[in-house]
């Protein structure tokens, strides 16, 4: 069941997902060895996809960040969570604004959908009927200690969808620390109002079903059997990798570490086909 050769099993595979941090970058910016792994699948023309719950900037931005690294990774070959969103807004019937907890950066998601976006910072009561919709982008751009209150009184009075782009509870911002994501805000205020949100984004197989399906288009048909899920979250890579019906790698370059690993799994239940120390190994 467990390698600590990245690049023995990667040969394997005709197909190849990877979650974006924790497995290409972290807190320290590109992942040792990363740059070379990546260079090597381009080399022998391996297809492959970056899966992101990151929600706070587009495939676009994403893209320039990697170049800014060092990694060639093109904007075709990236997708978010925020457009499993886009796509939810875009194809779904909402009369009105859509009020959006993020960045200004993570509005574009809502703008691309044709739809108007309004940031929770800027709303007020006088608005409560214009709110066709609420979606949670992001952890930032917006004040916790008010804004949040301002959402949970707005979904209080008004029964209307509200979207989490992004269902990640935490993230790491140095080696021992982690930070709260915005799927742990949008729990919190799911458990407050006593309802389920729509929710985008790793465990939920829609980005891999739309990654497989962009992968087909421009490649035929694949077998979900020639393909490796690669990521450093149990709950949220690994178990959507399973979900979806595809082989998976867990990989101690981030959210889990070689001290916790094993004992994660046991906990869980989430068990991966195979365990490395990184894509550089």
């Amino acid at each position: 069941m467990y390698t600590t050769k990245f690049s023995e099993i990667v040969q394997k595979y005709d197909v190849v997902l990877f979650d974006s941090y924790g497995v290409l970058k972290n807190y320290n910016g590109i992942i040792e060895g990363a740059r070379e792994t990546m260079a090597s699948l381009e080399k022998r023309k391996v297809p492959y996809r970056v899966l992101t719950n990151d929600a706070s900037s587009s495939p676009k931005m994403l893209s320039e960040k990697f170049e800014i690294g060092g990694l060639n990774i093109k904007t075709e070959h990236i997708v978010t969570s925020g457009m499993m969103a886009k796509s939810f807004l875009s194809t779904k019937s909402i009369n009105g604004k859509v009020l959006y907890l993020g960045t200004e950066n993570s509005s574009q998601y809502i703008i691309e959908a044709n739809k108007e976006a309004i940031s929770i910072s800027d709303y007020d009561d006088s608005l409560i009927h214009e709110i066709g919709a609420v979606v949670f982008l992001d952890d930032e751009g917006y004040q916790w200690s008010t804004d949040i209150n301002k959402a949970v009184n707005l979904l209080r009075k008004r029964t209307i969808p509200v979207i989490v782009a992004n269902s990640d509870k935490l993230y790491p911002v140095a080696k021992n620390d982690v930070s709260i994501a915005t799927g742990a805000i949008a729990q919190l205020v799911e458990s407050i109002l006593n309802r389920d949100f729509i929710h985008f984004g790793k465990p939920d197989v829609q980005m891999f079903a739309f990654a497989f399906d962009s992968l087909i288009k421009e490649h035929g048909e694949l077998n979900k059997s020639k393909v490796l899920m690669v990521g450093d979250t149990l709950h949220t890579d690994i178990l959507g990798g399973t979900k979806f019906g595809v082989d998976t790698l867990l990989v101690l370059s981030g959210n889990t570490s070689v001290k916790n690993a094993e004992s994660m799994i046991q906990s869980t239940g989430v068990a991966p086909d195979y365990i490395a120390e990184s894509i550089a190994h």
